[in-house]
């Protein structure tokens, strides 16, 4: 695998939004398989949960791909410097660590054309990171929806992380929240003490009858109150392959 400097122009001029997530993983193996050339690029937040940066190389080193890493600040450097948390009503997490980078990325190295995993039951939307590309969306040039990305990882026996947003996204769902408390708890941990350095919440008030703030949320959790329409525990936030797709972070997730 070979690791590109940002600042070193990439051997090709295909760059493949790489968040890590299935619709991102299918579209680089069937690439791969068109003998496409192209290199992926992944902006890391610093929040992630395991396995994700693992999953990331591996899929590098198994397509025998370049792999940048635009400059970046991490989620805890701007919760620091803002004094606040990224939620439904200031959503700067995924402009400032996601989408900037990779803006900044683009307009250094000219005339790119960014692949982006956007399928074809999937409403169209316009290039999320302006005009400093070119833009394409193999998954829609395939006519892929959700089951064929699914079915197409299944075939190749290749696994992805439940999650590749930030631990402490605002946009989980609350059984994410719980899965969190009880998977990881050192990250479940680390959200509930920038709550409470900040004073703000991740979760929304009147999101949903459970408390906002994670130090009383995860008193219901340790009390057993059960979620509506979830079976708490037999989901995991390792790798999985199953239909469930969140609506969290579409940049992030895909």
């Amino acid at each position: 695998m070979l690791r590109l400097d940002p600042k070193q122009n990439p051997p090709n001029n295909n760059i493949l939004a790489f968040s890590g997530g299935a619709d991102s993983t299918a579209m680089a193996y069937e690439l791969h398989r068109l003998r496409e050339a192209f290199t992926l690029l992944h902006t890391p937040t610093g929040d992630e949960l395991p396995g994700v940066w693992e999953h990331i190389v591996q899929t590098a080193e198994a397509l025998d791909v370049p792999l940048v890493t635009p400059a970046n600040h991490t989620l805890e450097h701007y919760i620091k410097e803002f004094n606040a948390l990224p939620n439904n009503r200031q959503r700067w997490c995924t402009k400032m660590i996601k989408i900037e980078p990779c803006i900044a990325y683009l307009k250094r190295h000219k005339g790119l054309t960014l692949l982006v995993g956007l399928r074809a039951d999937e409403p169209e939307r316009e290039g999320l990171y302006g005009a400093y590309a070119q833009y394409r969306y193999p998954l829609r040039e395939w006519g892929w929806d959700r089951a064929t990305v699914l079915e197409s990882l299944r075939k190749l026996c290749v696994t992805v992380p439940k999650r590749t947003d930030c631990a402490c996204c605002p946009y989980q769902r609350l059984s994410e929240w719980r899965d969190l408390y009880f998977n990881h708890r050192e990250a479940y941990e680390k959200a509930q003490a920038y709550e409470e350095m900040t004073g703000y919440t991740f979760r929304s008030p009147g999101r949903d009858k459970w408390p906002e703030d994670l130090k009383s949320l995860r008193k219901e959790f340790d009390r057993g109150r059960k979620i509506k329409g979830t079976d708490s525990f037999k989901r995991s936030l390792s790798i999985v392959t199953d239909t469930e797709e969140s609506q969290a972070c579409r940049v992030c997730r895909e």
